[in-house]
């Protein structure tokens, strides 16, 4: 290694940053913190959302939040291959601002729905938006920020991502507070309860998102990205191009490989990490009604606690995040995702095999270490694949393109769930009581994410075939 080379190793990435640098950084996390903000916020209101709408009759609560989740995801997926795209064409900066307003106009939209249907489509529409922010917010600091401030940026980018969940665990902590509160209000008073608290949330993911944009309107586009245009419309060379990227040719290995890294880790999260919040609050509502509990504190108290547990998980995954770009900066790309992968199916499968009480919390932030330390990865792996005028799109049809394969992840999960569950209930002897049978549904939901939770596997087998990229430039035509 050389002196140079070194010496840039030893200096923190922050230091070759000038104003407009921070400036575009800024910019592009907010828009990923805000958008992961409103992820969040459905995740952790979904479920009380589901109660008050109209369902088909017969219909699970639960079974139909992987339905919501996978048409979010789907949606998402959708976004990502739109505005990937789109970004490479007209430009990052541009293509970002319109992704970021229209995730949050229609977070803000899902609390006014009043069926199953119209919140779906609230849902779907928010993550045409939310998929395209991730590729966008890469390629525009990828392209504007020096080569030796790059990596360490982008890890910190997908770290702060988890400030946004942070934010989201401590909105559902302040409503659950607000429904014990205000249950001691007279009848006729405006009051947070359990059937309009998820209504306050979505409204509260719509704000500061919507603020953001005007800010955003002040981002130039990259210059490189602006020669390589000019340099484009020369020679006749296709930006934002799927034929250019998976046709023959040297880009459609990476993109195809990326795209199975990217479905790995992103099922373990949708699939099976973001249902926690319905492990906390089966585990509080067994044991508080076991104790005779009302039915107003049982709703508080599983409130509060689901955004505590979010809170725990993403502080663990900031932590995750920031690790793995140190690692990555320091062994490799591929070692540290090989680390990743083996901690997240580890820590996955024991947090939903034996988690049994709010004492064991913090089970849910060594979950969420290692699965969220796996999409820094992603921030910081999958612009050093592509050239400038792909960066977006293959960036983003890896991301997000597996979204598709993803979105059953949620699907599937529930049908197995129900499928574990009825089979559970069955074996129950006749005369078990309610409670009998919840702990026979709890029982399920575990086992069903023990094999969800396998995917991780091919993670670990996928990397093998994968190049390490650690020290070499980006790539161009």
């Amino acid at each position: 290694m050389s002196d140079e080379s070194s010496q840039r190793n030893k200096t923190a990435w922050w230091h070759y940053m000038e104003s407009y640098h921070w400036f575009v950084f800024a910019m592009a996390a907010l828009a990923w913190l805000f958008d992961c903000f409103d992820q969040q916020i459905f995740i952790l209101f979904r479920e009380s959302a589901l109660k008050q709408l109209d369902l088909p009759e017969g219909a699970g609560v639960k079974e139909y939040g992987g339905y919501a989740t996978s048409i979010f995801v789907a949606g998402w997926a959708t976004g990502g291959l739109i505005f990937g795209s789109v970004g490479d064409r007209i430009g990052r900066a541009k293509t970002l601002t319109l992704t970021v307003l229209l995730y949050s106009l229609f977070t803000g939209l899902s609390a006014l729905s009043h069926a199953w249907w119209d919140f779906a489509l609230y849902r779907f529409i928010t993550g045409l938006g939310v998929g395209g922010v991730f590729g966008l917010a890469v390629a525009l600091i990828a392209d504007t920020l020096p080569d030796s401030a790059r990596p360490g940026a982008l890890g910190m980018l997908q770290a702060l991502s988890a400030v946004g969940n942070i934010s989201a665990g401590l909105v559902s902590m302040l409503l659950g507070q607000l429904i014990t509160s205000h249950a001691e209000l007279p009848e006729g008073a405006w009051r947070v309860t359990p059937e309009n608290a998820w209504r306050g949330a979505f409204l509260l993911g719509a704000i500061p998102a919507f603020l953001c944009v005007f800010i955003q309107l002040r981002l130039k586009e990259p210059e490189k990205w602006v020669r390589a245009r000019e340099e484009g419309r020369a020679t006749g060379v296709k930006f934002g191009s799927y034929a250019s990227l998976l046709g023959p040719g040297r880009w459609r290995k990476p993109a195809i490989l990326g795209m199975l890294l990217c479905i790995t880790g992103v099922i373990g999260l949708w699939g099976i990490g973001f249902f926690a919040p319905e492990l906390v609050g089966d585990v509080i509502n067994s044991s508080l009604r076991a104790k005779g509990v009302g039915e107003t504190e049982i709703a508080s108290q599983a409130t509060f606690y689901k955004g505590l547990n979010s809170i725990i998980q993403n502080v663990g995954a900031f932590f995750g995040m920031i690790a793995f770009a140190f690692l990555a900066q320091r062994i490799g790309r591929k070692p540290a995702f090989w680390i990743a992968f083996v901690g997240a199916l580890i820590s996955t499968n024991a947090y939903f095999m034996l988690f049994k009480s709010v004492d064991q919390l913090w089970m849910s932030g060594v979950m969420g270490f290692f699965q969220l330390a796996l999409f820094a990865g992603f921030a910081i792996y999958l612009p050093e694949l592509f050239p400038t005028r792909l960066r977006s799109t293959g960036t983003s049809f890896c991301y997000n393109v597996g979204r598709f394969i993803a979105a059953t992840g949620p699907f599937t999960f529930g049908i197995l769930q129900k499928k574990l569950g009825e089979a559970a209930i069955a074996k129950l002897p006749p005369g078990s009581d309610l409670a009998a049978e919840a702990a026979a549904k709890l029982g399920a939901f575990r086992e069903a994410t023990s094999w969800v939770s396998l995917i991780f596997i091919l993670g670990i087998v996928v990397v093998f075939l994968l190049p390490e990229t650690k020290g070499k430039p980006l790539p161009e035509d």
